[in-house]
Parts: structure tokens; C-alpha cells; sequence
């Protein structure tokens, strides 16, 4: 199961079945759990915790130091939970002593060649980032959501639940839930319908997310004015109330 040309270091923690590849190198206090396959020619550096049943193709750097001038040695970590795809060259980077200490990424996520999630960014689950997205640090995607190809997101960006992004997006703002955002500046250009027909959205669900994003988005009122709105109309709905709440927490403001 383990090339005999692979480096790992003698306090690293592989369960039994864990496959890697010929040349790849794994580190000091790297765990990596059942199941997981580590192509050839990675290098997974520690403190970093890898779950159950991920794949992670070749030529990736996982867990290595932080993209920041102010890290100096502390033991952070990256955190990588179960049955994500990670393929060829991806860069996933531990976390700064500045803010969380940790890089975490959730479960079942889909991330294709050359994606580089830097230090603090916290994943959620059933993500997809196409070919080069990238994230700055302290970023936050959320469960469902869909990067495009060559994606840019601002550091402290928030990419909501079941949004989208198109290709070559630069994300400097909040992208709310079910949002499609695309361009650079990035713009809101409507709801992720399809995509909520895909994840198992009701017709009237969508209808009333639709409609939510037209208070926000289309009517000639304030943020503020669109919140009192939509907590009237649709405030007993789970999906509304996600929005609702992604849109007071805002930090950075949201996509216009």
C-alpha cells in the first residue's frame, strides 16, 4: 500500500489501508485515516489531520507553512475531514496564530487542479471548486457552494450556501446564499436555480428564494428596509432565515 520510494516520517499516523504513492513525502505529526489514497509526488507537512476515504492527487502540497510574513513557527494546523477529492497541484496551507490557527476543510468536497486555499479559510461540505480557484486567507465557503474556474476571493470573503461564482470571478465582497455572482468586480446576476433543483429545492422554495432576491437586489430600497421585508413575508422559512442572517453578519458587504 505504501511505494517504497515514499518518505514518511516516523511519528506520522497512517491507518492500515492508507495507499501512497511512489515519491510523495509525509511529514511529522500528519494523521491521515482509512481509507485515503495519496498519489504520487505529495508532500503533506504537519501539523495537518486528514480523515477518512480522501483522494489527493499527485503533485499537491497539503499542510505546508502559511503564505504570510507575520507566521513565525507556531504550531498551527490544517484539518481536512472525509471523502474530498483533491487533485493534481492543489496548495492547502496550515493556519496563522493571528486569527483561528487552523485551515479547515469539511466533507465531500470536489477540488480540481491547482486550487490554493491559504491559511484560515474554513470549507464547509459538498463544496466544488473548479480548475484554479483560489481563495485568500481567512475566507469562509459555505456548504454547497460552486467556484468557477480561476475564481478569486478577497481575504474575509464569505461565499454563501448554494451560491455560485462564474469563471474568472473576483470575488471582493459577501456572496449571499443561492446567489449567482460573476465578473470582475464580481456582480449578483440572479438566483442559483438550477443548482437548487439539483440539491432537492422545492418549486415554491425556489420561487421564494427568487423573490427574496428581488427585495434585495432589485427593489429601490435599503439593505435594512429589504431584512424587515423578508423577515414579514417569509420569516418562518428555514432558507429564508439562512439569508437573512448571512446578510446581517456581513462584514465586507455584499456583492452589488
Amino acid at each position: 500500500m505504501i511505494h517504497p520510494s515514499a518518505i514518511i516520517h516516523p511519528s506520522a499516523q497512517l491507518a492500515a489501508d492508507v495507499e501512497v504513492g511512489a515519491y510523495s513525502i509525509i511529514g511529522e505529526q500528519v494523521s491521515i485515516g482509512r481509507g485515503s489514497r495519496i498519489a504520487s509526488h505529495v508532500v503533506i507537512d504537519g501539523p495537518t489531520w486528514i480523515g477518512e476515504d480522501n483522494h489527493i492527487f499527485q503533485f499537491a502540497s497539503v499542510g505546508a507553512i502559511p503564505q504570510d510574513k507575520k507566521y513565525k513557527g507556531e504550531p498551527t494546523e490544517l484539518i481536512i475531514g472525509d471523502r474530498n477529492v483533491i487533485r493534481e497541484g492543489c496548495t492547502l496551507n496550515r493556519g496563522t496564530a493571528q486569527d483561528k490557527g487552523k485551515t479547515v476543510i469539511g466533507n465531500d468536497n470536489w477540488i480540481m487542479a491547482y486550487v490554493h486555499i491559504a491559511h484560515d479559510c474554513i470549507v464547509g461540505n459538498h463544496t466544488v471548486f473548479a480548475n484554479s480557484a483560489t481563495l485568500a486567507g481567512h475566507v469562509e465557503i459555505r456548504d454547497y457552494a460552486i467556484l468557477g474556474g480561476f475564481t478569486l476571493v478577497h481575504q474575509f470573503c464569505t461565499v454563501g450556501e448554494y451560491a455560485f461564482t462564474g469563471m474568472g470571478s473576483a470575488i471582493g465582497k459577501d456572496v449571499p446564499p443561492y446567489t449567482m455572482a460573476n465578473g470582475a468586480p464580481a456582480i449578483p446576476r440572479g438566483i442559483n436555480a438550477e443548482g437548487l433543483k439539483r440539491n432537492g429545492f422545492s418549486t415554491e422554495a425556489i420561487q421564494r428564494i427568487k423573490d427574496s432576491y428581488r427585495l434585495l437586489y432589485r427593489q429601490q430600497i435599503t439593505v435594512k428596509e429589504a431584512l424587515v421585508q423578508l423577515e414579514a413575508d417569509y420569516g418562518e422559512f428555514a432558507d429564508i432565515q439562512r439569508l437573512i442572517q448571512f446578510v446581517q453578519a456581513s462584514q465586507r458587504g455584499l456583492v452589488r
